[in-house]
């Protein structure tokens, strides 16, 4: 092949074929890193993370909501505007209700 010549249709594709796969590869790996980063937790801050328990809806944006977070369930009632604690379980004292 000579310094003029374009190169060929089919090593166009293979060179694009060959740089979506490492892109692709780099993407998963980097995908996985930070799955193994969160499965560590960051320490307290991935203990105290709230865990969504149960959730049942009431209406088009109305939603019962059970949520766990430092060792007791949440009853909260959730709608599109506000947050309302309904009820609680567990051993720590209430919640102020603001």
């Amino acid at each position: 092949m000579t310094a003029t010549e374009a190169p060929s249709m089919a090593s166009q594709l293979a060179g694009t074929a060959l740089a979506l796969v490492f892109v692709l590869a780099l993407a998963w790996l980097a995908l996985r890193g930070l799955k193994r980063l969160q499965q560590r937790g960051g320490g307290a801050a991935a203990h105290d993370a709230p865990q969504l328990l149960h959730s049942t809806g009431l209406g088009p944006r109305e939603r019962l909501v059970t949520v766990r977070w430092r060792g007791r369930d949440y009853l909260l009632g959730v709608t599109a505007g506000s947050v309302n604690f309904i009820d609680h379980r567990g051993s720590e004292p209430t919640p102020p209700v603001s």
